[in-house]
């Protein structure tokens, strides 16, 4: 096969000639998904016009359905197979669509073609003849398998019937039979279970109510609502509550056995002030108490415990309680509250590591120089006794409070004067414990980023709420040193774990664990960064490796922090990460920049967790390898319901600031562009950082296109650009609490 060669680039190539030698080279590797990595290595596309005018002939390729686009960054050629089966995706615009098995691109499908599927419905379907200057189309052919046949909404009851307005976008009206109403009445929430689906000649769903939840703009009622939207439980099964408190919180002889006791060292929990399930806790010892309890000559060395409640010594697999938690798979966060993955007992009193009590866990324990190097680790069943129960807040003053008494250059990590450690000693008797875990974290964390961890500190929204459950207010957390210092410990311990499976000689194959892994960025919208930067005055190095690549993405976040750009910057990177998920199949962690990775840290609340820990007994025990098709199953559910978890929960910070924001109807802020789209603007308030729309109707003026490569939004007569990280005035114009939008115009118009 021809290539160019010679110099970086080789001789310039036509389009014509760079798409004969793209169609030779896929036809020569038919079935073979091939990235733009291997694409451009292999025909030697070394410059970059011409990567940029090879990903703009695989794009045709595509348009013209002789390559098949498996990722943003990966093509494979074309079958001749009509039929497929995929995911279906409903819209309220009706701009439906369905993701092809083995691919992440939708393929658009009209209302008229869907045979009323909906959204995760599995259905079959065919590509459509392709009309000129049109998008590819499917039909669906066959709907093979239903996501759910349970649905909420607001009742409309009628004299002799009722129906159900869904929250979920629907391609059809939903029918209740008045004696199936279980006494629902008008614009009440309830929750219906489909009887008959629609077909060609009934276009409605019949169904039932099962479930009546509550008045519409009740707290309660719509938190519920949202949880039931995403398929998520509500409330907990009787049975299996009645099974936890079965379980008795006595810790006998037999559970002591092959057990370290750590009850006589310094441990304490450090968790958020409302917290009620402490799942890890932190025990240190220092060098003289090492001296003095195990008789060891001074090796100048700290010993850290990273101790995790041991969940999986009282839940048992296959037990009522376990197939429950494997089905949550995760605790799902609200704004105003928790629903727990296991059932209160279990999680808030005898597995959580309360203070002042005996508990059970499972830990690994660093032995550590002032360096925080680790010398040795061990990872052990133990019991311990939590001295502490600390809020993040009273741990971040005393780390405050001892920068008074270090160097006198504003150094925070001088050593704290033996006059200083005796006041903050008053102040908390645990003080020096505190610090020098909090200095161990530090340089913990220093070694990640200098090893290629990428920086992103995200905020996190958070509401006052009153007793009703009305938002009073809002603002937004960062993460402080105190919680830093959890994180870096949890990091540890986590990678350690997967280390100590995972990291076999070579020639011999790895125990089966589920890792938590992450992928490298997408290179297309890497590339779309490093263009986008660019128009704020900006440059992100090229880069070959993924070190490299996390280095010049920290590098790029620190030269943007505090300007204004910031926030539209981080954005357009963070687009450019993949999600991290779940899988026995080890690929190593992107974002930490961790060869191996998993999470052992939070079984009361994740459910791979507790995986983990029967896996580590499991192995310890000397028994072979578990089954990896059935933990790749388990993986997969797991990152499935995180991301469900995940939804519900930014749908009810998206509910709460809608409610929030209507006190303030039109009343004017200082915002800026967090987002754009075809369809309008997005911004966020500078105040609050509460996002709503401007949409392109509102945009006076001119007729506006949509650049999605640049992020922006152009006006065709007079060429006016909204930009993203754009300042803006806004006016706050309406809210829609059922459908959780927010809606703005700009304040001069």
């Amino acid at each position: 096969m021809a290539k160019s060669k010679g110099k970086k680039g080789g001789k310039r190539m036509t389009k014509v000639q760079l798409a004969e030698q793209l169609e030779s080279y896929f036809r020569s590797r038919p079935g073979e998904t091939i990235s733009f990595k291997t694409i451009f290595k292999d025909l030697h596309l070394n410059t970059h016009p011409l990567k940029m005018l090879a990903i703009d002939i695989l794009e045709e390729f595509a348009w013209d359905d002789f390559l098949v686009r498996v990722t943003d960054s990966s093509y494979k050629l074309a079958d001749s197979t009509q039929i497929m089966e995929g995911i279906f995706q409903a819209k309220a615009n009706g701009r439906n669509s369905i993701t092809p098995d083995g691919s992440d691109k939708p393929i658009f499908v009209a209302e008229r073609n869907s045979m009323y599927a909906m959204t995760g419905d599995r259905v079959r379907f065919c590509m459509m003849a392709r009309r000129k200057s049109h998008i590819r189309e499917a039909q669906v052919t066959e709907i093979i398998k239903r996501k759910k046949d349970q649905f909420v909404g607001r009742l409309q009851v009628e004299e002799d019937y009722a129906t159900l307005i869904p929250q979920d976008p629907m391609p059809c009206g939903i029918f209740i039979p008045k004696d199936k109403l279980l006494g629902g009445k008008t614009n009440e929430r309830a929750v219906i279970r489909v009887k008959k689906w629609p077909d060609a000649e009934h276009r409605t769903i019949v169904a039932e109510v099962i479930d009546v939840l509550g008045e519409r703009g009740n707290n309660d009622v719509e938190m519920n609502t949202i949880l039931v939207q995403y398929g998520l439980p509500y409330k907990y099964p009787k049975e299996v509550e009645d099974a936890a408190n079965k379980i008795s919180d006595k810790i006998t002889p037999e559970d002591m056995e092959n057990r370290e006791d750590f009850r006589n060292v310094f441990t304490c929990t450090i968790d958020p002030r409302d917290a009620k399930d402490f799942d890890d806790a932190l025990s240190i010892r220092l060098k003289d108490e090492r001296l003095k309890d195990e008789g060891k000559k001074d090796e100048g060395l700290y010993e850290v415990g990273v101790h995790i409640a041991d969940v999986s010594h009282y839940v048992t697999e296959g037990s009522i309680i376990d197939k429950e938690a494997e089905n949550r798979a995760t605790s799902v966060y609200l704004v105003d509250r928790t629903i727990p993955m296991l059932p209160e007992r279990l999680c808030n009193y005898i597995c959580s590591l309360r203070p002042d009590e005996d508990k059970l866990a499972y830990s690994v324990i660093f032995t550590m120089d002032e360096e925080a190097n680790v010398k040795d680790y061990r990872i052990v069943h133990t019991v311990i006794r939590s001295d502490r129960r600390y809020a993040y807040e009273e741990v971040q003053k005393v780390i405050e409070e001892s920068w008074k008494w270090r160097g006198e250059d504003g150094d925070h990590t001088s050593p704290v004067t033996a006059k200083g450690m005796e006041a903050l000693k008053k102040m908390d008797p645990n003080a020096e414990r505190l610090l020098i875990l909090d200095s161990l974290a530090k340089k913990l964390r220093e070694r990640r980023f200098k090893n290629g961890s990428v920086r992103f500190d995200r905020e996190e929204m958070k509401f006052d709420i009153d007793e009703t459950g009305k938002p009073i207010g809002c603002y937004f957390k960062r993460s402080l040193d105190a919680n830093k210092l959890i994180e870096e410990f949890m990091l540890l311990a986590n990678r350690t774990v997967a280390e100590h499976i995972g990291r076999v000689p070579k020639g011999k194959k790895a125990k089966t664990l589920p890792y938590r892994i992450h992928d490298n960025p997408d290179p297309v919208k890497l590339e779309q960064l490093k263009q986008f930067v660019v128009k704020f005055g900006h440059k992100m190095k090229s880069t070959s490796t993924k070190g490299a690549t996390a280095r010049a993405i920290n590098a790029l976040m620190d030269e943007v922090e505090g300007r204004p750009e910031q926030k539209a910057i981080e954005m357009v990177a963070l687009k450019a990460m993949m999600k991290a998920k779940y899988s026995t199949h080890n690929i190593g962690h992107f974002g930490l920049a961790f060869d191996y990775y998993t999470h052992f840290t939070s079984p009361i609340r994740r459910y791979p967790d507790t995986m983990v820990h029967r896996l580590l007994t499991r192995y310890e025990e000397g028994e072979r390898s578990a089954n990896q098709n059935h933990y790749e199953e388990l993986c997969e559910h797991s990152s499935d319901m995180e991301q469900i978890a995940a939804n519900a929960e930014r749908d009810s910070i998206k509910y709460k600031m809608v409610e929030y924001m209507s006190e303030f109807i039109g009343q004017e802020f200082d915002a800026h562009i967090s987002g754009i789209t075809s369809y309008g603007i997005y911004a966020e308030i500078d105040e609050n950082h509460c996002e709503g729309m401007i949409s392109l109707r509102d945009l006076k003026g001119d007729y506006y296109e949509f650049d999605e490569r640049n992020f922006c939004l152009i006006g065709r007569r007079r060429h006016n650009r909204y930009q993203l990280g754009d300042p803006l005035r806004i006016k706050v114009a309406r809210t829609n609490l059922d459908k959780k939008q927010l809606d703005f115009v700009l304040a001069d118009e």
